[in-house]
């Protein structure tokens, strides 16, 4: 009985592989020798570091609004102060993001997005996640160039009036805009992307868009009503510190001397309040380095050359459940300790980061030595992994223009390619129903 389903299995491959010879032209001249296997059959085709192959299928093709700059570039280049406002960003006109922008960079997702999209044949095509079209009818989903974190950076960072009512009418504004338009009304939203990573991102209004697929850097100030891992895209920070290019040396293991390392803010609201606890936790220790500053020149200096002579990089919560810190640690190959209960991790679907990276829950890590004891108790190869690992990944959260392969921007534009299936359901099922819907 066996031996039969085999030859039939056997017989059926070779009858799919005659057909596609024959209907691709492969039985033509030279046809048979030009022919890969594996690229027919899924089950054939290698996995990268034993991960999933990432490309799937056609780029993701996406309509984005020419919005006033006041939305987006004006708040980066005076150059844009009293231009026709309504005159469209092409990728000639694109200021590029500026170098002392200081911490501003870490929430500028917004801006990369916006420029993958303007770079049109700037970059190689088949590196491209998403591609822009002109005729909405096309597209997959509908791009929102607000700069939403940038606003709150420069319009509202201070929380006070005047300038946070500039930031509260650039809101208002867009959401009128949003809502005259046909593909904003026939479907509440669902089909459009808004980057919002900033945690204070378009505070005032939004609630309106709850519907729309967000990216975001966590969920720690949104209720689950209103930003959740089914529509919503987490993205990496812009790192601050610059990418270890050069770390090869004979034994990295013996050349990074600190045990544990971190260098910030101690004092932080809501979840971050575990620092100032670490901080006392881990004193005492002559290989941990713990140390509280704030953000200057000098002291992301003193932090790079930090993590880079480091076995492992502290990330604790901050206000919310992310920070930047972790993604300077990933570039630079400082295998991350992760204290965050509530962390949601960009492109997990895609990484393990288990692989790379150490999790304590806050209560293990509060416990006096515990942590570093864990710690001492990763063996030398098992630390070389992770940190090899940290190099084969750390172009995924690499944010730049033009952009390339896999990098920060094209991995976020492949998660937002992975929620439009659950979108279109939500809308059609929507479009029928003629019932209140029975699963909400």
């Amino acid at each position: 009985m066996v031996g039969k389903s085999v030859i039939s299995l056997v017989i059926f491959i070779i009858i799919v592989f005659i057909t596609y010879l024959i209907t691709s032209g492969g039985l033509g001249a030279g046809g048979i020798g030009t022919v890969d296997l594996r690229s027919q059959f899924s089950f054939l085709s290698p996995s990268r570091n034993g991960t999933i192959p990432c490309r799937t299928g056609s780029p993701l093709r996406v309509f984005m609004y020419d919005l006033p700059k006041r939305f987006n570039v004006a708040m980066l280049s005076k150059k844009f102060t009293g231009e026709d406002d309504n005159s469209p960003v092409t990728a000639r006109n694109l200021p590029p993001w500026p170098r002392n922008s200081g911490l501003k960079q870490q929430h500028s997702v917004e801006y990369w997005m916006m420029a993958s999209l303007l770079c049109g044949n700037c970059s190689d095509s088949d590196s491209n996640e998403a591609v822009r079209v002109s005729d909405p009818e096309a597209a997959d989903v509908f791009f929102v160039p607000f700069f939403s974190s940038l606003s709150f950076n420069t319009h509202g960072r201070n929380m006070t009036d005047p300038d946070t009512e500039i930031d509260k009418q650039l809101q208002v504004d867009i959401l009128k805009f949003l809502r005259q338009s046909t593909y904003w009304q026939r479907t509440a939203g669902r089909d459009h992307v808004i980057p919002m990573h900033h945690p204070n991102a378009f505070r005032f209004l939004r609630e309106e868009v709850n519907a729309s697929i967000l990216i975001v850097a966590d969920f720690g100030r949104y209720s689950r009503v209103m930003s959740n891992l089914r529509k919503d895209i987490v993205a990496p920070y812009m790192h601050v510190m610059g990418y270890f290019l050069d770390d090869n040396p004979p034994d990295p293991y013996k050349s990074r001397t600190t045990l544990l390392f971190f260098q910030g803010r101690t004092v932080r609201k809501s979840e971050g309040v575990v620092r100032a606890k670490l901080e006392k936790i881990l004193k005492g220790y002559k290989d941990v380095h713990y140390e509280a500053s704030y953000a200057t020149r000098e002291s992301i200096s003193a932090s790079s050359e930090g993590m880079r002579s480091s076995k492992f990089c502290l990330n604790p919560a901050g206000d919310t459940p992310s920070s930047n810190r972790l993604f300077d640690a990933i570039v630079s190959h400082c295998v991350p300790v992760i204290v965050s209960d509530r962390i949601e991790l960009p492109f997990e679907d895609e990484l393990d980061y288990t692989k790379f990276a150490v999790f304590f829950s806050v209560e293990e890590a509060l416990v006096p030595g515990y942590m570093v004891q864990q710690l001492r108790k990763i063996p030398k190869d098992r630390w070389l992994q992770m940190w090899r690992r940290l190099k084969d990944v750390a172009h995924h959260f690499e944010y730049q223009y033009p952009p390339k392969k896999d990098d920060a921007v094209n991995m976020i534009w492949r998660q937002v390619q992975h929620k439009v299936p659950a979108e279109r359901l939500a809308v059609h099922r929507t479009q029928r129903l003629k019932v209140p819907d029975w699963w909400r």
